[in-house]
């Protein structure tokens, strides 16, 4: 059995599919690599990858590794959420083969709220000009420095050091951060 598809343009310039039958194949592709730099993603009952212009786009990827986050490069620092994409099958994927590689993407969502900028309550990273909370057991959370968060701030970093003894003296707590100033200075508020 032949499936015969044509594509006619219509008065409004669009290009319509006509034909007996819908051919059936994965959903489109729209980078070399699943989300990939620059691509977007929606929220479904899974994270997909969509055209940047569609209704459904909510973020876009401005960063994209392979492995773990624990052991790959950072995220930039305003990533509001981190996608982790698992090795397996996927009915996207960027050459057809069913098979996608372990690996994360970085996303900043298109619209505000944006949890990653400092002071937004959320974010892979903890930054300076971020507030925190004590959640027990010598850990921090991060939460929105405006008290929106489900905790209000008791605490917030105003500034990065090489080592504790760098810090200024109002130092209420200390927390630790990435990059070559690990040590984040933190005042109650």
């Amino acid at each position: 059995m032949a499936l015969i598809v044509g594509c006619q343009q219509s008065a409004d310039g669009a290009d319509r599919a006509r034909g007996s039958a819908a051919p059936t194949s994965p959903a489109p592709h729209h980078g070399t690599v699943f989300l990939g730099p620059g691509d977007c993603g929606s929220r479904d009952e899974q994270f997909r990858e969509v055209p940047c212009t569609s209704e459904k786009a909510v973020a876009r990827v401005i960063g994209r590794h392979g492995g773990r986050p624990s052991t790959g490069p950072a995220c930039p620092p305003v990533t509001d959420f981190v996608v982790h994409i698992s090795q397996g099958y996927s009915p996207v994927d960027e050459d057809g083969d069913g098979d996608v590689g372990q690996g994360y993407a970085c996303m900043r969502n298109l619209q505000a709220p944006h949890p990653g900028d400092p002071g937004g309550g959320g974010g892979p990273h903890t930054l300076v000009a971020d507030c925190v909370y004590k959640a027990g057991g010598g850990r921090v959370k991060e939460t929105a420095c405006d008290g929106s968060g489900k905790r209000k701030p008791q605490f917030k970093i105003e500034s990065a050091v090489a080592t504790r003894p760098q810090c200024p003296s109002w130092t209420d707590l200390y927390v630790r951060l990435r990059g070559d100033k690990p040590v984040g200075c933190a005042h109650r508020v």
